[in-house]
């Protein structure tokens, strides 16, 4: 109980403070796999130039959102890059790419994007811990997706991943989100599917390799397949950090749930120094 309360009292201070000192950046990156530039927000904090280098946590979007969606509704970012020292990194997943390799649109490479492209650029522009044990990937509905997506992929890259509302199981939807315009229709490629759903890549973890935070609001629409998720964690013995609290697929629930994520990350870097 002692601990409940200690930790709303300071994601309470941490979003009323109005000591917004960090500086934002919209920085132009660039892709060689898709042949285009892309846009990123990235978020350093106050002491930027004090410091020699900081961790980097990667926020990714949800389907029909932008690069600037987590810094345009969830302001308290850059007091959060502040108190937890770290760098936040918000990249463009377009609107409906699930951050994957389309198999059937050459010209659709976010997994590459994000995962190799982006992180090497990030890390040569800003002054970065340049590990995975420096590194870690979040987002919410379709960027919580792929942030386990990239991450399960990627445990080099990222030393840590979390998801918050994550459309975890793209198969119960197959008519949703362009889903398809990336896979092929359910109906002719649901193998695909299935591979490419974070639930049924659980056996690329080993345990203890990738910290892990899942979160999802009881009135989700993706509550059952978060379950699901969790059910498949244990079920392979992998240790992971799973909440399940009242809210549903909108930004109240999820300017709540960022905060509990970057402790999470936070606490996760300064074990790993």
């Amino acid at each position: 109980m002692k601990k409940y309360f200690f930790v709303a009292g300071l994601l309470f201070l941490l979003n009323h403070s109005n000591a917004l000192a960090a500086k934002v950046d919209t920085v132009q990156t660039y892709s060689a796999a898709m042949k285009k530039k892309i846009k990123a927000v990235v978020v350093v904090p106050d002491n930027y130039q004090q410091v020699k280098s900081f961790p980097t946590v990667y926020l990714l979007h949800g389907y029909g959102d932008s690069y600037d969606g987590w810094i345009n509704k969830v302001t308290v970012l850059k007091k959060y890059a502040d108190d937890f020292q770290l760098i936040l990194v918000c990249p463009d997943g377009n609107i409906s790419s699930w951050y994957m390799d389309s198999p059937v649109d050459p010209e659709w490479k976010y997994e590459t994007y994000i995962a190799t492209e982006l992180v090497s650029q990030i890390d040569q522009q800003y002054k970065t811990i340049k590990d995975r044990k420096g590194r870690a990937i979040t987002g919410l509905s379709m960027g919580g997706h792929g942030a386990l997506y990239l991450s399960f992929k990627h445990q080099d890259v990222y030393g840590a991943a979390g998801s918050m509302s994550g459309g975890v199981d793209m198969t119960p939807f197959p008519l949703n989100w362009e889903i398809a315009k990336r896979l092929g229709s359910y109906e002719q490629q649901p193998e695909r599917w299935k591979a490419n759903s974070v639930v049924n890549m659980t056996h690329l973890l080993v345990p203890n390799k990738l910290a892990l935070i899942i979160d999802c609001g009881k009135d989700d629409f993706f509550y059952n397949v978060n379950n699901k998720l969790h059910e498949e964690l244990l079920y392979h013995n992998i240790p992971h950090d799973f909440t399940i609290r009242p809210g549903a697929h909108n930004w109240e629930y999820w300017k709540n749930a960022v905060g509990f994520q970057l402790m999470f990350f936070s606490h996760f870097f300064n074990k790993a120094q």
